[in-house]
């Protein structure tokens, strides 16, 4: 598929300003300048990451009407419920308020639903089920709960308390809960709206610490250090692809600081039952850990994942990891089979692709992994996709899309004829009457149609600068390592390369081409390893290449590390 290349074009004298003041290469102050930073100042916070930097939670509507009754319920001994999500977000989310309850010895226990049994979020039949038969007073959602209106009205009836701390989009209707802690809320100034749910739940945690404190609480108990939840802020982050920004950035950095120490016992078993002993980064959470954790509530329940991120016993932690990469073995068995359907039906129906979204539905299909499919199939076509399971009357279906098009606004669109959805302009859930599928297909199609441009089927690619391989140095890869972690919202850089000779070429893997790379730009004459990943080997093997887009890493192998560039596109 035709690429859309564009090369960042930032202000010259912006760039000479900040590369001076803070004692950098003009690339590295290009690529801060593209990143929307564009003063020393800013440059300097983000290139020094400190838990100092992180905004007051002071500023976030009903902190102290939760913390209130979070207070009161600790010193009545009331029975507290942790209601999370079975993602990777909700997970950490849920983690992290239960360790932080228990330094303050209170009755506090968790429930995280079945995907496939249950579905999202906190429902009425949870508080009829679960929180009357368990006597339980209070009740904090992580990572969902805006929406759950008949539950909380259900929980009130039942003089239920609940607090709610989330982040997703807000309905226009809120329930009647005690506390609705989120960063979107219109009446909420506290420019927090780019955390995770996990993001959120720890901000509960800031600020209930400090209330516990002026209550002189941390006399009789330890006062935990809130530094050491990090490493499941940097989980939750990464894993929910939120911006790796302000608070994110200095929540992820530190948390890759501790995962790599060692510190918690099940995230080092869950790396370890998947050979990783390297030091790891953002790209190995979400490659690595996230999807293992995530496999749990895609293909069984996600308890478990809580329980590795919880527990302190090694052997515990080994056996559950172990069960959590098997989980991960089979989410990739189960994602490839429907996949592969999907490809090969669209090669024997290749009308499909006149159209500019995706929308299909079968009645085989395991739920749990159609999100990650429809990931799959948007990177491989470029727009919108909509994948279906039917089930009776319902189809249940998971909507991923590219940055052009915003699948909550085209969901919106059609919401006269969905039984319910939610999620954001990337991703999202969705329920309809399988009777009202293939009007659903039309009125989606009219909406992609209506709100993106016919360029917007090609690939972006955006070049951060461009480079000579004499600009290449051990001390320039140093300086981009400042840089880290990239993830959404400070994407790793990508440069471009001119008049490109290839010295070596050959095929490792399935499809993967390894080459050895010099430039006749320039005056050094330097030879650079590369590796461009899941080539098309139908295409002719060339000896010189016009240009090509290129990131830069190390490689490290055995204790050694070597230049490398990883192509992105030639």
């Amino acid at each position: 598929m035709k690429n859309k290349w564009h090369i960042h074009q930032p202000d010259k004298k912006l760039v000479d300003k900040i590369s001076k003041a803070i004692k950098c290469s003009p690339v590295i102050a290009s690529i801060l300048v593209n990143r929307g930073i564009f003063s020393a100042e800013e440059a300097h916070a983000f290139l020094n990451i400190s838990i100092d930097n992180l905004r007051s939670p002071f500023s976030i509507k009903d902190m102290e009407i939760a913390a209130n009754r979070i207070y009161d319920a600790i010193l009545r001994r009331e029975k507290i419920l942790i209601f999370g999500d079975y993602d990777a977000d909700g997970v950490t989310s849920t983690a992290l308020l239960m360790e932080f309850f228990r330094h303050t010895k209170a009755d506090v226990s968790y429930y995280i639903p079945d995907r496939i049994k249950e579905g999202y979020g906190l429902q009425e039949k949870h508080i009829a089920e679960i929180a009357i038969p368990g006597n339980i007073d209070l009740i904090i959602t992580v990572d969902c709960g805006s929406s759950s209106n008949e539950a909380v009205a259900a929980a009130n009836d039942a003089d239920i308390d609940i607090i709610i701390t989330d982040h997703h989009i807000l309905p226009e209707k809120l329930p009647e809960a005690l506390a609705i802690i989120s960063p979107k809320r219109p009446d909420c100034n506290s420019g927090l709206s780019h955390l995770a749910g996990v993001g959120v739940a720890f901000y509960l945690v800031i600020y209930l610490r400090k209330y516990l404190r002026d209550m002189h609480f941390w006399d009789r108990y330890p006062e935990p250090n809130l530094k050491n939840l990090c490493d499941l802020i940097a989980l939750g982050t990464v894993a929910d692809m939120v911006p790796l920004l302000e608070e994110n950035r200095v929540f992820t950095r530190i948390g890759l600081d501790l995962i790599n120490s060692g510190s918690r016992i099940g995230i080092s078993a869950l790396l370890k039952a998947g050979n990783y002993r390297d030091t790891i980064d953002s790209e190995d959470i979400a490659f690595r850990l996230a999807p293992r954790i995530n496999a749990m509530g895609r293909i069984d329940n996600a308890k478990e994942a809580v329980e590795l991120l919880l527990t302190g016993n090694p052997y515990t932690a080994d056996n559950i990891a172990r069960q959590m990469n098997q989980m991960n073995t089979k989410r990739q068995t189960i994602e490839k089979k429907v996949f592969d359907e999907i490809i090969e039906y669209i090669q024997n129906n290749p009308d499909i692709l006149l159209s500019k979204s995706i929308v299909l539905s079968h009645h085989g299909w395991h739920e749990g992994i159609l999100g990650i499919v429809a990931s799959r199939l948007v990177e491989k076509f470029h727009r919108p996709v909509v994948l279906f399971v039917q089930k009776e009357t319902i189809a249940k279906g998971s909507g991923r899309s590219t940055p052009y098009f915003n699948l909550y606004e085209g969901l919106a669109a059609c919401s006269d004829i969905l039984e319910a959805f939610g999620g954001h302009s990337m991703a999202a859930g969705v329920k309809i009457k399988i009777d009202n599928l293939s009007l659903f297909k039309q009125e989606f199609e009219n909406a992609v149609l209506k709100m993106s441009q016919p360029e917007d089927l090609f690939p972006d690619i955006y070049v951060d600068h461009e480079l000579i391989f004499d600009d290449i140095s051990t001390g320039f890869l140093d300086e981009l390592e400042s840089l880290k972690p990239f993830g959404a919202g400070n994407p790793e850089p990508i440069f471009i390369a001119r008049n490109i000779n290839v010295i070596s070429s050959d095929i490792v893997g399935e499809n993967h081409r390894r080459m050895v790379l010099s430039s006749s730009s320039g005056k050094k004459d330097n030879y650079y390893n590369a590796i461009h990943f899941n080539i098309d080997k139908s295409l002719p093997e060339k000896t010189i290449y016009e240009q090509i887009a290129f990131r830069l890493r190390w490689n490290r192998w055995n204790g050694n590390k070597s230049i490398q560039l990883v192509i992105e596109n030639i």
